[in-house]
């Protein structure tokens, strides 16, 4: 028979599984800043140690894991429990990839190097402000428990993705008025494509957030009226 978890250890476990994925979430966050004033910047160096920063995300990755998963065999959670360990499970993998996208900003920023005439378009910072917010937000939201905070991440996206298209259409023309610049406009296109999947991530984030508060799964379908 399972045994009734109310015991101390068994907080103590879930504690860390929390702590675990907030300290990752963080480093993340920082990974976004740094990618994004490398590329601002063309700090080379900035650049590099934002992409070393990535194995300590990857191996929180595996930590957080391997505690979820432990807790599965052992504890056999029930009810509110069981949505945070799986939730737990899913939100370590879309902060993982957060990261891997702030690595490939990292690279071109890098690359961008050999370009140093080359400016970036507003509407990209603009992107890259209001994704590194709704990051900040959706793990805010889950700190907080605050399903509506989650819900206003979601809607910034389209923010995002209108920007994302003024964006290609600037590079674009920009393309065609000079051939000269087609190389550093596919390099800034790449960050702009990378900028809005973060987007998406984060979303993603925030649907697993009210999933964890409400019970509900929203995934493709929105938000939803808490009485719905």
């Amino acid at each position: 028979m399972a045994a009734l978890h109310t015991d101390r250890s068994y907080n103590e476990e879930l504690a860390r599984v929390r702590e675990s994925l907030l300290s990752m979430a963080g480093r993340v966050e920082a990974m976004i800043t740094d990618a994004m004033t490398a590329l601002d910047t063309r700090d080379v160096e900035l650049a590099q140690r934002a992409i070393n920063a990535d194995h300590s995300v990857n191996r929180a990755e595996v930590e957080t894991d391997e505690l979820c998963l432990v807790i599965l065999a052992k504890r056999q959670p029930m009810a509110s429990d069981l949505r945070f360990i799986t939730l737990s499970l899913k939100m370590v993998t879309d902060l993982e990839r957060i990261g891997d996208l702030a690595v490939n900003i990292c690279e071109r920023a890098i690359d961008l190097t050999a370009f140093p005439d080359a400016k970036l378009p507003e509407e990209l910072r603009q992107m890259a402000a209001h994704v590194q917010g709704m990051v900040t937000d959706a793990i805010d939201s889950f700190v907080d428990r605050d399903a509506s905070k989650a819900e206003r991440v979601m809607a910034r996206d389209d923010v995002v993705d209108k920007l994302y298209t003024k964006v290609f259409r600037e590079l674009l023309s920009d393309m065609m008025a000079s051939s000269a610049h087609v190389e550093q406009d596919v390099h800034i296109q790449s960050v702009a494509k990378w900028l809005e999947r973060m987007g998406d991530h984060a979303v993603n984030l925030a649907e697993l957030v009210i999933f964890l508060i409400r019970g509900r799964d929203i995934r493709h379908l929105g938000s939803m009226p808490v009485d719905a």
